[in-house]
């Protein structure tokens, strides 16, 4: 079956994490769209109760397309660690859950390493990790495009560098010497229709349903 084309420039960000909402919107900035994320619309934010990242990722889409009729672009992503079996994957953001309601990522990364201390994954080998990101675009009719994206590396300690957000600055991509957290947004997702496959797992993605549903 082929892939439906996004009609039209509008779509709905359908975040409210202030990160995503600026990576996704250096991505889509080359192709002219006008997005505006949930958070800015007020939206509220759909309950996830989805075991996987394509689950999630439509239970935002298509919240936030019904909401504004408008087709709306979700991403939900997370990180996979091989020792941990795969956690914590899914509920990523949740291990930074904080009782406020706000997140905490360097507790949320302090918690990873003392769970692989745990188990004894003491050397790079025992430290791999992937970064999944999966894009689901929804319309208001509930139809849906997925697009997955992952980059493999290991987990280094102690955090390293400034950029990004979340768990960036303790994943070390494979073939690079440097963390995520240490990266530009150019060199982590820059990525131009034609080129090189770009290093982030939401790049990654974005490349995928830029090809597939962007002329």
């Amino acid at each position: 079956m082929a892939i439906r084309k996004l009609d039209g420039k509008e779509l709905v960000v359908a975040t409210h994490n202030a990160g995503k909402v600026r990576e996704i919107g250096e991505l889509i900035a080359p192709f002219g769209l006008t997005a505006k994320s949930a958070g800015e619309l007020g939206l509220a934010e759909p309950e996830e109760n989805g075991t996987t990242f394509e689950q999630n990722a439509y239970t935002k889409a298509h919240a936030s397309a019904l909401a504004t009729g408008l087709p709306s672009l979700a991403d939900d992503s997370g990180l996979c660690v091989a020792a941990l079996d795969g956690a914590p994957g899914v509920y990523t953001a949740d291990w930074a859950e904080q009782e406020d309601g706000t997140r905490d990522f360097a507790k949320a990364m302090q918690l990873v390493e003392d769970k692989l201390n745990e188990c004894g994954a003491d050397e790079p080998s025992k430290r791999g990790a992937m970064f999944v990101a999966t894009l689901c675009l929804c319309w208001p009719d509930g139809h849906a495009e997925y697009f997955r994206g992952e980059v493999h590396g290991q987990l280094i300690w102690p955090p390293t560098g400034t950029q990004g957000f979340g768990y960036d600055p303790v994943f070390l991509p494979d073939g690079e010497d440097r963390t995520f957290g240490q990266m530009s947004a150019e060199e982590k997702h820059g990525w131009t229709p034609g080129g090189d496959i770009p290093l982030s797992h939401r790049a990654r993605a974005f490349a995928k349903f830029a090809e597939g549903c962007l002329d």
